[in-house]
């Protein structure tokens, strides 16, 4: 499960690097707990993945706002964990269907949290497409 986590926390990362939402910083608390690997800094992605990765990004940006929201109002803590689990789900079909494998993605979601040049090159990307 914990690359699901990854995954979420990603997508709430995404969210806010393409949609400037504050507020998906707020469910990023798992992102905290996980340090971001050394190969994750020290890999190099080619354009095509960077462009992969914005694209994606641009969809779970939609769909993370979307369950950020349902995951707020959601009553208990199984309800929360339902709202996750299909959220996952949905941004996960949305990384594989843009051609990158889920831990790709969230390798390219931490090494532009290190790296504010890559991050500027994904988010001029992402205002392309």
């Amino acid at each position: 499960m914990p690359r699901f986590t990854a995954l979420f926390s990603a997508a709430l990362f995404a969210t806010g690097l393409m949609a400037g939402t504050a507020q998906a910083q707020q469910s990023a608390d798992t992102a905290q707990s996980q340090a971001p690997s050394a190969e994750a800094q020290a890999q190099d992605f080619s354009d095509q993945q960077l462009q992969q990765f914005a694209d994606a990004s641009q969809e779970i940006a939609v769909v993370s706002q979307e369950y950020t929201e349902r995951l707020q109002s959601a009553d208990d803590e199984e309800s929360q964990q339902e709202v996750r689990a299909e959220a996952n789900e949905k941004m996960i079909q949305i990384v594989e269907n843009s051609g990158l494998d889920v831990d790709t993605f969230n390798a390219i979601g931490q090494a532009i949290q290190q790296d504010p040049e890559m991050m500027q090159r994904v988010q001029e990307m992402a205002g392309q497409s």
